[in-house]
């Protein structure tokens, strides 16, 4: 599978970019995934989203596109950015006015595809992909009686909902790459891995047990859902083994009928094909 760094759009310059459209002046480091992304960094990827917002109201959250991003690093055939930058961010959307944004997307797929190519056992290893998911309903639950007011009878997500959504976005808008391979083990591993995820694109109608906003918040999130979310990662990491071990599609040549020695030349010279273009 391809990095970030290598398919990069052509409008990516090598060093971000002010908002004046002028080169910085401070160099565009290299991706050495010493420090992961934190909260800050996060937030600061939910405010850049916002102001594409004010543009594109179609511009989704971050969980979206980090299930999103799980999809195109997992998927068959490398996707590139001028394919995925538009699909998910809008026709208008140029990588080189919004280079802080590119710059965090990058750090971010080094950091899921580093953790889906570990050798882990258990996903409470530091080293296993831990999707940057919501707790809305939690969140929600945990505000002042008065604000929880607010947003009475509006439809709040499940538990890492919008991530599966993200993900079978980016699976359905490249059918291609997900059909179903000829081999009937590998075509059932996709299958599984793939039901696992769009489980968890349905609401969670369990009993909420567990709080996943905070350790002391209400609960908000049914043991199923945590169950489910589980199986959900681990299904990621059998497409990304899948697809890496097949490899991306092979393109059937065809090759087209030669005409026979006694037929018409098709070059319409009158003579026959053997006297022709065929002796």
């Amino acid at each position: 599978m391809t990095t970030p760094d290598s398919d990069l759009p052509s409008d990516v310059p090598a060093e971000p970019t002010a908002p004046g459209g002028t080169a910085s002046s401070t160099p565009f480091p290299a991706l050495t995934g010493d420090k992961p992304l934190g909260p800050e960094d996060f937030d600061l990827l939910d405010s850049l989203l916002d102001a594409l917002r004010e543009r594109d109201d179609e511009v989704p959250q971050w969980e979206f596109c980090e299930g999103f991003m799980a999809a195109l690093i997992c998927s068959r055939r490398p996707v590139p950015p001028a394919e995925y930058f538009p699909m998910i961010f809008g026709d208008d959307f140029v990588a080189a006015r919004n280079m802080e944004l590119v710059w965090h997307w990058k750090r971010r797929w080094q950091e899921i595809e580093t953790a889906l190519d570990a050798a882990v056992e258990a996903l409470d290893d530091d080293r296993a992909y831990q999707p940057e998911v919501l707790d809305t309903r939690g969140a929600i639950a945990s505000l002042p009686e008065e604000e929880r007011a607010e947003v009475a009878g509006e439809a709040i997500p499940s538990f890492a909902q919008v991530w599966a959504l993200g993900f079978m976005f980016a699976v359905e808008n490249w059918p291609e790459d997900w059909a179903a391979p000829r081999d009937k083990e590998a075509a059932g591993i996709l299958d599984e891995a793939l039901d696992a995820i769009v489980a968890l694109t349905e609401d969670d109608t369990g009993k909420p047990e567990v709080s996943m906003f905070s350790e002391d918040g209400p609960p908000s999130v049914s043991q199923r859902r945590l169950d489910e979310f589980g199986e959900a990662i681990w299904a990621v990491y059998d497409l990304r083994q899948l697809w890496k071990s097949m490899g991306p599609r092979q393109e059937t040549i065809r090759k087209e009928a030669t005409p026979g020695r006694n037929d018409p030349c098709p070059c319409g010279s009158g003579k026959k094909f053997k006297k022709c273009h065929g002796a």
